[in-house]
């Protein structure tokens, strides 16, 4: 029986990866939970699967699950110290990471440093601390197991084989709502709209990165610290079924996919069971009704987010932190109507070019980046 626990669990990826874990009850058991605002589902969650701890967002949380659910036996933290109980608790073997935002960095580092297994789902630790981060796995010999679908695809395509053979990753995407929109309407575009998502029901954030394509420009800067590899061998693919979740290709030009059904669950168990396969109750793929599929290089043109990841890909430094704090509070603004979509990209390329690059920062200067980049990316957008 695998002892897991998740940062996140009200989330889409949590929920998920309760619901696999609902369906095997002899083959997992929760060790730990948190979540931040939804504590009716947490308390739901605590009933179902009875944790040894948990953590919500504050002490008001607390109170309002007592009303809830008796959490007799159980402790209880607030966060953000409740994210490092439960990522380093002695009964923990895997750590499902499915927090959104930065929150969850330090936690991730001190799961390593514990030994953990981590189901990454959160881009944030390697997009602000890439280097950091797999600094740690290195030398912890540790083990990070993406979640994203992306990097899942990648992670098995990879498998056993020798990385000094990899000659190109082909990073795929849907190309988010506005795929076939003008740039007129993508201009005019508010959140009700780009919130649309043509294949994937996901949180409001993502789903809006999704949409400016930073989606796909925070995966390749994970993928490059996630595999090692420079930013010019990953190329960003737009795949609007959605049945080849990404490929790999190798110096004798053999191309290896990672095909399946558009459903999280997928590489959510396969980084739960891993290294093992174990059935499921999904839907097959089904290649006679698959017909076409098409593949599209993406336009920087209408979609500048991608560009501007890309040449953060290529700098590297600090330069991911602060674009991943300018985006995160851009987008918080363009989802409260405070700025237009593309003032998403005005605001993350302002913040860059005022920082002061730093080359290889440390924890504590990433922490104090990623505040300043926030409060520069809102004072922008007030002014917006």
């Amino acid at each position: 029986m695998k002892k897991i626990a998740i940062l996140g669990s009200t989330g889409s990826i949590g929920t998920n990866a309760l619901r696999i874990v609902r369906e095997k009850p002899e083959e997992y058991r929760v060790i730990g939970l948190s979540a931040y605002r939804n504590v009716q589902l947490l308390a739901r969650q605590i009933k179902l699967f009875k944790p040894k701890l948990i953590s919500v967002k504050d002490v008001q949380g607390i109170k309002q699950l007592k009303v809830l659910v008796n959490l007799k036996g159980i402790k209880v933290f607030v966060q953000a110290d409740g994210l490092g109980e439960i990522a380093t608790h002695k009964e923990v073997e895997r750590l499902v990471v499915a927090t959104a935002g930065t929150i969850s960095l330090v936690p991730v580092l001190e799961a390593i440093k514990a030994g953990k297994i981590i189901a990454l789902a959160n881009k944030e630790p390697l997009v602000m601390a890439g280097e950091i981060v797999m600094d740690a796995v290195r030398r912890k010999k540790g083990m990070i197991i993406p979640v994203d679908s992306e990097h899942s695809a990648i992670f098995q395509c990879l498998r056993k084989e020798d990385i000094r053979s990899l000659k190109r990753i082909y990073l795929t995407g849907t190309g988010g709502p506005f795929r076939n929109a003008t740039r007129k309407y993508i201009r005019q575009a508010g959140p009700e709209t780009a919130l649309c998502h043509p294949k994937w029901k996901m949180g409001k954030k993502i789903t809006i990165d999704s949409a400016t394509l930073m989606n796909k420009g925070l995966e390749l800067i994970e993928a490059r610290w996630l595999f090692s590899v420079p930013e010019e061998k990953i190329e960003v693919l737009i795949h609007p079924e959605a049945v080849i979740h990404s490929m790999v290709e190798f110096n004798d030009r053999s191309v290896i996919a990672q095909m399946g059904i558009a459903d999280m669950r997928l590489p959510i168990q396969y980084a739960l069971d891993y290294p093992e396969r174990k059935t499921n109750n999904l839907n097959e793929l089904d290649f006679v009704k698959l017909k076409k599929l098409h593949f599209f290089k993406p336009d920087v043109k209408r979609f500048p987010c991608l560009a501007i990841a890309q040449k953060v890909a290529r700098a590297g430094g600090s330069c991911g932190c602060v674009m991943n704090a300018a985006n995160e509070i851009a987008v918080e603004a363009f989802l409260a109507k405070k700025i237009g979509f593309m003032d998403i990209p005005r605001v993350i390329n302002s913040v860059l070019d005022k920082h002061i690059y730093a080359p290889h920062p440390n924890l504590e200067e990433i922490l104090a980046l990623d505040e300043w980049a926030r409060k520069e990316a809102w004072a922008l957008c007030y002014r917006l």
